[in-house]
């Protein structure tokens, strides 16, 4: 199985980002780029090895376009209205569109800053998602969902009833959110343990899916569950510990396999009739991807793992497109979609160009006329 250091090799010349060695490729099937264009969408990724965050467009050309920027341990991506929320080591970073509808900066249709974080330190944040227009989070290290509060690093607004005590223990795992009508519904854990790092034990089949309004388990015996997404009314999840997409039957608890994935899926979203999916390398020398029926699968099949972004059509099965990815980047960690953009650009914190690009509002302060001012004249002493 191809470790995370070594090369992905592609059969067709890649594009290149970076330096001389070439940091990042990308190789994208013949009709990725057109179906960004038919969907009216670009792509956002993160990758918490390398703590980087991607967007993903079509330039002028009609070519892929790429932008990236560094924050640590990139990983829980989610949208608002404006934009999207992403999480580094200890901070959620709001993203904001700062261009005005049908305003460019350079060739781009949308400029993405992050203007505002909260600092929620080290809490392993997963999925985020927009309640209230705050981010409603994953705070994986704490096994509860969370939402900031001021003057405090988060709020724990809902745990599984397992967990028996507010703990920095990481004990279930709990990864993965779905909302439904604007509130928190669905979740997934890769166990149900209440002792610190004992999900690591159950990677195999000690997941489930739980219902956040009742409390109860929904379906169970999973393996590495992540990313559940409702699409109508059915409810689909990511079983990466098998690199499966399916749907959970919520009458039986039943999990149907719809699309086989060669890698560890992770990071969801939903286009049209289709799932947006990450999906990563397994890594021998980590214990965590050790014992999985993927590694059995793949084997059985013959197949090489991938790290790529694969699109599946959620009526067919079918893995129609997909964007290959190379070079340092081995693994994706979530992947969301910015419908009505074409070519994004992302602004980061390490560079100049953030501390010229200002977008204020005029506010009551100068919306009102005023008189001019007279001129001041000292008194008399």
């Amino acid at each position: 199985m191809t470790s995370a250091a070594s090369p992905v090799k592609f059969a067709r010349p890649a594009l290149a980002i970076g330096g001389q060695d070439a940091d990042f490729a990308f190789e994208a099937s013949r009709m990725m780029p057109g179906w960004l264009e038919t969907q009216d969408v670009s792509l956002a990724f993160s990758t918490y090895e390398i703590g980087k965050l991607f967007l993903v467009g079509l330039g002028a050309d009609g070519r892929l376009a790429f932008s990236e920027r560094s924050f640590p341990r990139a990983m829980g991506l989610g949208t608002h209205a404006n934009g999207f929320w992403a999480s580094s080591l200890y901070q959620i970073w709001r993203f904001d569109n700062y261009l005005a509808p049908d305003a460019r900066y350079k060739t781009h249709d949308a400029l993405y800053v992050p203007s505002m974080a909260y600092t929620t330190g080290d809490v392993d944040t997963h999925d985020i998602h927009t309640q209230d227009a705050l981010p409603l989070f994953v705070a994986t290290r704490f096994n509860c969902l969370a939402e900031p509060v001021p003057g405090k690093s988060f709020r724990a607004v809902w745990r599984p009833p397992f967990i028996d005590r507010f703990a920095a223990e990481d004990r279930c795992h709990l990864n993965g959110l779905a909302m439904q009508n604007g509130a928190p519904r669905y979740v997934t854990c890769v166990s149900q343990s209440n002792i610190a790092e004992g999900w690591r034990e159950h990677r195999r089949d000690g997941g489930v899916v739980m219902d956040v309004a009742s409390d109860a388990v929904l379906a169970g015996g999973l393996s590495m569950p992540h990313s559940p997404r409702l699409y109508g009314e059915d409810l689909w999840i990511l079983q990466s510990g098998t690199g499966e997409l399916g749907r959970i039957d919520l009458a039986t608890g039943r999990f149907d396999p719809v699309c086989f994935l060669p890698g560890f899926a992770r990071g969801f979203a939903i286009v049209g009739d289709w799932a947006v999916i990450g999906v990563s390398l397994p890594r021998d020398s980590n214990k965590m991807f050790s014992g999985l029926a993927l590694t059995e699968r793949l084997a059985r099949e013959r197949a090489q793992p991938r790290c790529m972004i694969a699109i599946v059509n959620l009526k067919t099965g079918d893995l129609e497109h997909w964007l290959r990815i190379g070079g340092l980047i081995a693994e994706i960690y979530d992947v969301v979609a910015l419908p009505g953009i074409r070519h994004p650009h992302l602004v980061g914190l390490q560079k100049d160009d953030i501390r010229f690009i200002i977008n204020p509002e005029q506010g009551p302060a100068f919306s009102t006329p005023r008189p001019p001012s007279e001129t001041f004249k000292p008194k008399d002493p």
